[in-house]
């Protein structure tokens, strides 16, 4: 399969590249652009975010995954990645957070020659991540979550059953009242989770 075609601050300068946008020429994609004709996917979205960072054993993770494959409609900055357990890289860059973590080769996969988090994996990862204050969630991760369940990549029994599976891994029993929280209203029975792209 071809290569989405990208443009970069590689190929021209950014003000050029912004001038297009407002001709309606080229559409952002991340820190890219494309026509407005090149079908927004997956693909597109991984390309742009590969171009994005500095070292290819980072694995996108959490927000930066979960817009790779659709949940979200914005690239976050900085991106999120990880790094597999013992892989050593040091980043300066300030458009990356990166934090070490275990993960198992099923929680990976490569797609458009970036390598990122499953979409099982990252909803999980985003359920578990730290929170503006003890027992909530950052808002952008609860739209990241909702919209890996409404593209139908990630079924909520599955999600369930993964969280169980944490045993007393940190933060496992907080990412499962998480769930219940973004998924059900108090008396009511499950939310219906909104497209957010």
């Amino acid at each position: 399969m071809p290569r989405p075609r990208l443009l970069t601050t590689d190929d021209w300068p950014e003000a050029e590249l912004r001038a297009a946008v407002l001709a309606g020429e080229l559409v952002a994609v991340g820190e890219c652009w494309a026509s407005p004709a090149e079908p927004q996917d997956a693909a597109l979205r991984a390309a742009a975010a590969a171009w994005s960072l500095p070292d290819r054993r980072l694995v996108a993770a959490t927000r930066t995954a979960a817009w790779v494959w659709g949940a979200l409609s914005r690239s976050p900055l900085p991106h999120e990645c990880v790094l597999p357990g013992r892989v050593r890289l040091r980043v300066d860059d300030p458009t990356v957070r990166v934090r070490d973590v275990g993960l198992a080769p099923e929680d990976v996969t490569e797609l458009a020659g970036l390598r990122l988090t499953v979409p099982l994996r990252t909803a999980v990862d985003l359920l578990r991540a730290p929170g503006p204050s003890a027992g909530r969630m950052h808002r952008a991760d609860e739209d990241a979550v909702r919209g890996l369940v409404a593209t139908g990549l990630v079924p909520l029994d599955d999600l369930r059953h993964a969280l169980e599976r944490l045993g007393v891994v940190p933060m496992a029993r907080q990412a499962e009242r998480r769930m219940a929280t973004v998924f059900c209203a108090p008396g009511a029975g499950p939310r219906q989770p909104a497209l957010t792209r």
